[in-house]
């Protein structure tokens, strides 16, 4: 389900409109989030660390509305729930797109999405998701603790769907942190906005 804003009374409505005449609309940054409580409340009740920070992370996008905004055309639409797109590694060092559907249910979520995992890494190629345009891309890149992180993007391609990267996981003096990379639309949002989901991801992975 989704409804349209209405750009007039809209107060981004300039915002909007100038950043949808670049070419290069969407802006990035990274940031290293505490995932202590989160690893060991995975740990403890046996679940992907993955699909628990995931779950999170899409929990966060789906509470910060601007993350639910996608453009077509000339307008904007506001979706009521955003799911996940993310890419899945495979053991032969290859990777494949994936699809799954957010739940507010932690274990229904997983259940479904470790069913999604297990049809990719059973597949070649990349098998592109049919996913459509309320989702999340989303990527891991657990060997790498980065600092910074840009995306292959086609520019003749019209895309206003957010990017979230997740890096190397590390640990010093007790406590896990890790790096996580947002790409967002300018025209949808601001850095205030990206730091209001950043600030309700880090509350969601030290909730126990």
């Amino acid at each position: 389900m989704r409804h349209r804003l209405d750009l007039n009374s809209w107060h981004r409505k300039d915002h909007f409109h100038f950043f949808t005449r670049f070419e290069e609309p969407f802006f990035g940054v990274c940031v290293d989030v505490d995932c202590t409580a989160a690893y060991q409340a995975a740990k403890q009740n046996g679940h992907s660390f993955f699909l628990y920070y995931l779950h999170k992370s899409l929990a966060a996008a789906n509470q910060t509305e601007p993350f639910r905004y996608r453009i077509a055309g000339d307008e904007v639409f506001v979706y009521e729930t955003v799911n996940a797109s993310p890419t899945i590694n495979r053991p032969d060092g290859t990777f494949g797109f994936a699809y799954m559907d957010y739940h507010l249910d932690f274990d229904i979520f997983a259940q479904n999405a470790t069913a999604e995992i297990a049809k990719v890494q059973a597949t070649t190629g990349l098998v592109p998701a049919v996913a459509g345009e309320n989702v999340i891309h989303y990527s891991s890149v657990p060997w790498i603790k980065f600092t910074a992180l840009s995306h292959a993007r086609s520019f003749s391609f019209k895309d206003s769907i957010p990017k979230i990267s997740f890096g190397k996981m590390t640990e010093q003096n007790g406590r896990r942190t890790m790096p996580v990379s947002i790409h967002a639309h300018h025209a949808l949002m601001d850095g205030y906005h990206v730091g209001l989901y950043i600030d309700c991801f880090e509350v969601l992975l030290n909730e126990m």
